[in-house]
């Protein structure tokens, strides 16, 4: 039996796998199952757009009234 130390022989290789695992773990970027993500809403695609000046105030008022209007039918 040959013993090349401590890191040597299958201790590399399943310190490799555990390096491995660990960054699929924590690095991968996931969603958590089961949580609940709250949906964006017409309005606040409309506050965002504006946010980032996609849009106009003039546009955003307009707007605005439009989709206020609709939600009281």
């Amino acid at each position: 039996m040959v013993y090349y130390g401590i890191y040597g022989g299958m201790h590399l290789i399943w310190w490799i796998v555990w390096m491995v695992l660990l960054f699929w773990i924590f690095a991968t970027p996931y969603d958590i199952p089961g949580q609940r993500r709250r949906k964006d809403t017409p309005l606040g695609i409309l506050q965002k757009r504006f946010a980032a000046g996609e849009i106009t105030a003039e546009e955003y008022k307009e707007k605005k009234n439009i989709l206020q209007k609709d939600k009281a039918d």
